[in-house]
């Protein structure tokens, strides 16, 4: 059991609050899961020209050391400091920027990157989370999160969601996939490479490879339902927006709620009932089998 939260935010003027609204929907998502939490924000209509790279790094890593070291080789580094977080920011392409953490900083891990979208997750409590990374304060257009009850992987940082296998692009997912093996053998030998052995991380990878063959979000995820077995509410991220699909049996919840000034989407209802005027929202479950998209 874990729990999945998204929010896609219909006016500008609201984006200066989507860090507070995406607060109080993982502090009511902790009690589906207390192992850990992470969260991806998107800022849709202030894509930089920039790549962001979102980085944990281990306990007792020097990040003054590692800031001015960056700054001799990228000119035009920026790097924003949150808990045992970095949001670097380049104008180089990400080829040539990953090769160069992988081979010079072999401790840090990279959990996602992109023009628009920053990550972060880390084991522990998800209130205390939300705490520690200001999430109340932070803004953007759209963005989901995860709440983990850890069952078939480790309680450790490459076990939380979201996962992100592509630029711009991320997963959170609420069930339990039976034949991710099967398919992580397959994407490897295609090129994908994976950081866990999590179901999550796999369907991510399958999603990304679908993408990138320049099909639609719905299409991408319409195939999932042939080629992944098991049971799965999904919520996926892209620069524009997010998309929800339930299996076909459906036996993991999901609910939306819908105005005019936001789409909501989380596991339980509970989790969205400190939002404005969700009283007046269109309130409904997802259909199994259907996907459904906002901005993409």
């Amino acid at each position: 059991m874990c729990g999945i939260v998204g929010i896609y935010l219909k006016k500008k003027s609201l984006h200066k609050k989507l860090g507070n609204y995406l607060s109080g929907m993982l502090d009511n998502m902790s009690s589906r899961g207390p192992d850990s939490a992470g969260f991806a924000l998107y800022n849709k209509d202030n894509a930089s020209k920039e790549y962001k790279y979102s980085v944990c790094f281990p306990y007792n890593f020097n990040v003054e050391k590692f800031k001015v070291s960056i700054r001799d080789e990228f000119k035009d580094i920026l790097v924003k400091h949150i808990s045992d977080h970095l949001i670097i920011s380049t104008k180089t392409y990400p080829k040539a920027f990953l090769l160069f953490l992988h081979d010079n900083y072999k401790e840090l891990k990279i959990i996602g990157y992109g023009k628009s979208i920053e990550i972060f997750k880390q084991v522990g409590n998800p209130k205390d989370i939300v705490k520690k990374f200001n999430l109340s304060k932070l803004q953007g257009s759209h963005a989901i999160g995860h709440t983990r009850m850890a069952t078939e992987s480790a309680i450790t940082l490459d076990g939380s969601h979201p996962y992100s296998t592509g630029e711009d692009e991320c997963l959170v997912h609420n069930g339990s996939l039976s034949n991710h093996n099967n398919l992580r053998r397959n994407l490897i030998k295609k090129g994908k490479k994976f950081n866990s052995f999590n179901d999550t991380e796999v369907a991510a990878g399958y999603i990304s490879s679908q993408l990138s063959k320049n099909k639609s979000m719905k299409k991408t995820l319409t195939k999932c339902l042939s080629n992944l077995d098991g049971f799965y509410t999904f919520i996926a991220g892209t620069k524009n927006g997010f998309a929800v699909l339930r299996d076909e049996i459906a036996c993991k919840p999901a609910v939306i709620a819908e105005t005019k000034d936001y789409v909501a989407v989380a596991s339980e209802f509970q989790a969205m009932a400190h939002l404005p005027n969700v009283n007046k929202a269109k309130i409904y479950e997802p259909e199994p089998g259907v996907v459904y998209t906002w901005g993409n």
